[in-house]
């Protein structure tokens, strides 16, 4: 008999056993492995969940119906992924549960692509997401001033917009107020000294 050269599948044990400082994803008994995203990354998702969570979870100055978590541990069966950001429309999630991971797909998600992850963002977690039911997705390119909107389709997913630099969008499903990109990306703001 031939030696058997199959990999054993991917484990949540796989994913424990990383160094310090690396982020585990387990698709299609695969591991993914990578570095803690870099700071311009978090920006960017840290002001994304600032500009939507008032309006969208809090429901000041919005519509509200949302409950929204960063860098959420998601399983999907075998499959474990941790999307940037992501959320649940209230009537599916009225509160965020009390435990480590949630296997409620979300209604929307958002990464932030980084040279690092651009492919497997891409190419292994938008299928996944959209075979678990999620509804809508973004992919935000800090480097390249994007956001690109996409909904789920029976086909799969139906690109939505691309838009870019200082645009002022209405992106679905968060439509209903508009999103101004250039705070997303600009530095923050310096107050001038006084006297």
């Amino acid at each position: 008999m031939g030696k058997d050269d199959r990999k054993k599948p991917a484990s949540y044990e796989d994913i424990e056993a990383l160094p310090v400082g690396w982020v585990g994803e387990i698709i299609s008994d695969e591991l993914y492995a990578s570095p803690r995203p870099a700071f311009r990354h978090l920006h960017v998702a840290s002001r994304l969940g600032a500009l939507l969570i008032p309006p969208f979870d809090l429901a000041r100055g919005g519509p509200g119906g949302w409950c929204f978590m960063d860098e959420p541990e998601l399983h999907f069966r075998s499959n474990v992924v941790v999307p940037d950001l992501a959320g649940w429309r209230r009537e599916r999630m009225p509160e965020p549960p009390d435990v480590p991971w949630v296997t409620l797909a979300p209604d929307w998600v958002c990464e932030v692509l980084s040279p690092s992850t651009s492919f497997m963002d891409r190419s292994c977690k938008m299928p996944l997401y959209r075979h678990e039911g999620v509804g809508h997705a973004w992919l935000i390119d800090p480097l390249r001033f994007t956001l690109e909107v996409y909904r789920s389709k029976k086909r799969g997913w139906a690109q939505v917009g691309i838009y870019e630099g200082g645009d002022i969008v209405h992106a679905e499903p968060f439509d209903a107020i508009p999103l101004e990109l250039a705070l997303l990306w600009m530095p923050p703001r310096t107050r001038a000294a006084h006297p």
